[in-house]
């Protein structure tokens, strides 16, 4: 580029009032064109960029959207000059964290995103079939096809969730109130606290719960907090959903509490103050409760340049306002709050029936339907509700794509019997004394391939109840080693991190050697319980 090309370009523009334009010797091109401008008055430094560059194209999605995060991500990785505090970079990362970032390193370059994931799941079930329990290559797929759709209700359930609970938080009073709990942050280690302990209350209610407001919570607070790394952020709230199998929507609890359920004839119906109230569980629960916020804290590295500083306008989750100015009737109703209330209202009534007659008991359409009521009663009008649910419907196409996948993994585990020879590899190592340890690190193998608390219980269930019985081992033990083994190795598992990473915007590559360490500290507190309660 010549420096009469240059001049024509920077010329007319309307904030530069004069500029001169000097070519200078350059080692590599021969010459370097540097331009000296000054700027007319009230034009602040605020404007002017600190560096152009040109690319050939951006990241985009397969529907050619930007992928904003992953292009900030190259961005930051381009950058030869970092400016850091110079108290932080005096520090090092502790061992924690430098493990941490190990473990980091090795899932960005070689963890896939978690649909590839599922597939390669999917390969491993139906070669596991063939070559463990002699299953013809015709009944694998039998069993794949016939199990496909056995999520499709939950798949419905949980996308219902996410847009809901998603979209409850874009209302002005919930908006407002996350705002000023992510503005009592003023420091990384501050905001690690705030965003573990957040997720891991929000779990012990609802595990939907724990995932929507652990993704919501993180993105307020990097907003708040510019300089806190934002997959540690991220990952802690992840690894708050440790906690749900201990909470009140424990799926194996719940189960054998139920009447009627089908193991009923063998250990008949176990209340919950043998399962979620034992001491066993509160023991687990009150240890991780108030010691993982200050392992998430480890973690953050203490240098700067180790971080990934997400840029805050990449996290605007704001609705735009409606600035149209007719008043048609059609837009007298859309504008009218009255119709959302009456929607608020008759939700409302069936929640007080429900509780009045079953108790405060949750399952995921109750939990549905208080959202849909709170996000009726709070949005201002129809135009504001339609506007959010839009925004929160945004990434919902993965749930539809990768549960129908699992769904398939965990029809071939059962049908090829796969499944049960898996429970009865660790069983028949057990003692007495064992069997609760045995059974909870089963059940966390078997997460990986059948990520649902209710389907795993129903799988593994059958064989471990049995063994307990036959060794004397309290059966509301095992429940809770199964509920415990199916909530630990979610750390490592993408199924129930995608309504969390589709909030925060981020892949699974870029948490899961964070939530590693979660795993580890969690397997070990729980083990330990296992062997001495």
């Amino acid at each position: 580029m010549t420096v009469s090309a240059v001049g024509y370009v920077i010329n007319p523009h309307e904030i530069i009032f004069e500029n001169a334009i000097i070519v200078t010797p350059d080692e590599i091109r021969d010459e370097s064109i540097h331009v000296f401008i000054v700027l007319k008055d009230g034009i602040y430094n605020c404007r002017i960029p600190e560096a152009v560059h040109f690319i050939e194209e951006f990241p985009r999605t397969l529907v050619r959207k930007m992928k904003k995060f992953d292009f900030y991500k190259e961005v930051l990785n381009m950058q030869t000059k970092v400016q850091t505090n110079p108290s932080i970079n005096k520090q090092e990362n502790n061992l924690i964290s430098r493990l941490a970032l190990f473990f980091a390193g090795i899932a960005e370059k070689w963890l896939p995103d978690s649909f590839v994931f599922a597939v390669i799941l999917t390969i491993i079930t139906f070669l596991g079939g063939i070559v463990v329990n002699e299953k013809s290559p015709i009944d694998m797929v039998t069993y794949w096809g016939d199990g496909f759709w056995g999520l499709l209700t939950f798949t419905a359930q949980i996308i219902t969730t996410f847009v809901m609970s998603y979209a409850l938080a874009l209302t002005k009073p919930v908006s407002r109130l996350l705002e000023n709990i992510a503005g009592k942050c003023k420091s990384p280690n501050s905001a690690i606290l705030l965003v573990t302990f957040t997720s891991l209350a929000a779990s012990l209610i609802s595990w939907a719960f724990g995932l929507v407001v652990a993704g919501i919570i993180a993105k307020l607070v990097a907003k708040k907090v510019r300089d806190v790394d934002y997959r540690v952020l991220v990952a802690a709230g992840y690894s708050g959903f440790v906690l749900w199998e201990g909470g009140l929507s424990s799926s194996p609890a719940l189960f054998v509490a139920t009447k009627d359920h089908i193991f009923q004839d063998q250990i008949g119906i176990i209340p919950t103050s043998e399962t979620l109230f034992s001491a066993l569980n509160i023991a687990i629960v009150v240890v991780v409760f108030f010691t993982l916020p200050f392992i998430m804290k480890l973690i953050h590295p203490a240098r700067k340049e180790e971080r990934f500083i997400i840029d805050p306008t990449l996290l605007d989750d704001s609705i735009e306002e409606d600035n149209e100015q007719t008043n048609f009737v059609n837009d007298k109703l859309e504008k009218n709050r009255i119709i959302t209330v009456v929607g608020g209202i008759l939700g409302l009534s069936y929640l007080v029936i429900h509780f009045s007659k079953n108790g405060f008991s949750l399952d995921l359409n109750t939990v549905n339907l208080m959202f849909l009521t709170l996000v009726l009663l709070l949005f201002g009008n129809v135009r504001e509700l339609v506007k959010g649910l839009m925004k929160s419907a945004g990434s919902v196409g993965q749930f539809a794509l990768q549960y129908p996948f699992y769904a398939g993994i965990m029809g071939m585990m059962s049908a090829s019997g796969l499944a049960e020879w898996l429970s009865n590899f660790f069983t028949k190592f057990s003692t007495s004394e064992t069997l609760p340890l045995f059974t909870f690190w089963a059940a966390g193998f078997l997460n990986m391939f059948i990520p649902s608390g209710g389907g795993q219980w129903a799988v593994q269930a059958p064989i471990a109840i049995p063994a307990a019985l036959e060794m004397g081992v309290d059966p509301a033990k095992i429940v809770m080693a199964v509920a415990w083994g199916d909530a630990w190795t979610n750390m490592i598992q993408p199924f129930w991190a995608i309504p969390l990473l589709a909030i925060a915007g981020l892949r699974i590559r870029d948490i899961m050697g964070f939530t590693t360490i979660t795993l580890i500290y969690v397997g070990v507190v729980t083990s330990i319980f296992m062997l001495i309660l």
